[in-house]
């Protein structure tokens, strides 16, 4: 897939082929931005014409207010690879500024021309312009055939609407279940290992320091989840293996994997200490092994219960250990675990 960056472009525009266009935030990627990419894609084909999608970083509601806009589901390079997997010819990313959002209907559509779109997709809600007086008439009105896809429901849950707003509440409750079923796939974030304040150690649950790469997570607490890396390396080798020492971790979903206790919140116990920070942290059972430097995905399985204010480092310590051994005794239960040594 093709990545663009749009002011770029915008500054030194190469051609680019005729297209099918849809555009959107796709925070997420749920189903229904998939069935939105599916749509634009069939179109292409059968039109012979390229597949695109334009997505907007930040998100307006980002640009807007940062500090209370809603969590987000995707990063944009997480995006970036879940639209991939749709075979989308290319993913125009606009830079959502003081000019951009100023654009009127009027100049966003001219743009859209230049940037060779000849069709579009678009939901039944889309509106564009500073003064949001842009919608599909209007794309006809200038020449763009526009073709409406009506919100996707859930059938199994009273046709309720496929929304990344319904999956955040589904996270924010620990409810995995329903958010998989409206992502079509367990929910996961994706990033690199850094150096912490290694707390960890002197509890003695050392932890991943996992990058989050967003203003806040749209989940808390304390999960079990199954974590590889996006290298494809086989994290169990990378633990200590010796005749005498064996530390190569507890096998998660999948072969290469590992599976982990995790924390993703603020550490209440220890604001005092160390301030208030969002932190993706991940324990692994039975293992010890450098994962410094390594961009891993860890994809959440089970909510066992959220964050606890512990009133010292002792009842901390305690309360991780209870919490390891409650989430192992729950890998054991599952199917998954069966077939896994």
């Amino acid at each position: 897939m093709n990545v663009i960056d749009l002011s770029d472009w915008l500054k030194s525009p190469t051609l680019l082929p005729d297209s099918v266009l849809t555009i959107g935030n796709f925070d997420g990627v749920h189903l229904g931005h998939q069935a939105m990419l599916d749509k634009a894609k069939s179109l292409a084909k059968s039109q012979q014409l390229a597949s695109m999608v334009m997505i907007f970083e930040p998100q307006p509601r980002e640009f807007f207010s940062p500090q209370t806009a809603p969590a987000r589901l995707t990063n944009l390079a997480e995006k970036t690879q879940l639209i991939a997997q749709h075979s989308i010819d290319s993913l125009i990313v606009a830079n959502f500024d003081n000019d951009f959002r100023n654009l009127s209907a009027h100049d966003f559509a001219k743009m859209l021309v230049k940037l060779n779109v000849k069709r579009l997709v678009l939901g039944d809600d889309f509106r564009f312009g500073h003064d949001r007086t842009g919608d599909s008439e209007f794309l006809r009105a200038f020449g763009l055939p526009v073709q409406i896809l009506h919100t996707v429901t859930d059938h199994a849950h009273q046709d309720e609407r496929v929304s990344s707003t319904r999956i955040r509440d589904c996270l924010q409750q620990g409810d995995l279940a329903t958010a998989k079923h409206l992502l079509g796939r367990d929910y996961a974030i994706t990033g690199m290992v850094e150096h912490g304040d290694k707390i960890g150690r002197t509890l003695d649950f050392p932890t991943a320091n996992i990058a989050l790469n967003r203003i806040k997570p749209a989940l808390h607490g304390i999960f079990a989840v199954s974590v590889t890396a996006t290298d494809g390396t086989d994290l169990s080798t990378l633990g200590k293996n010796t005749s005498c020492y064996k530390k190569q971790g507890v096998q998660g979903l999948t072969k290469g994997s590992l599976f982990g206790a995790c924390n993703v919140g603020t550490r209440p116990a220890l604001k005092n200490k160390y301030g208030v920070e969002w932190r993706l942290e991940v324990n692994f059972p039975k293992f010890d092994g450098d994962l410094y430097g390594k961009e891993l995905t860890v994809t959440f399985l089970h909510f066992l219960h959220g964050e606890i204010n512990y009133p010292s480092l002792d009842a901390l310590k305690q309360g991780i250990a209870q919490d390891v051994v409650d989430l192992l005794d729950w890998r054991e239960q599952q199917a998954f675990a069966k077939s896994v040594p």
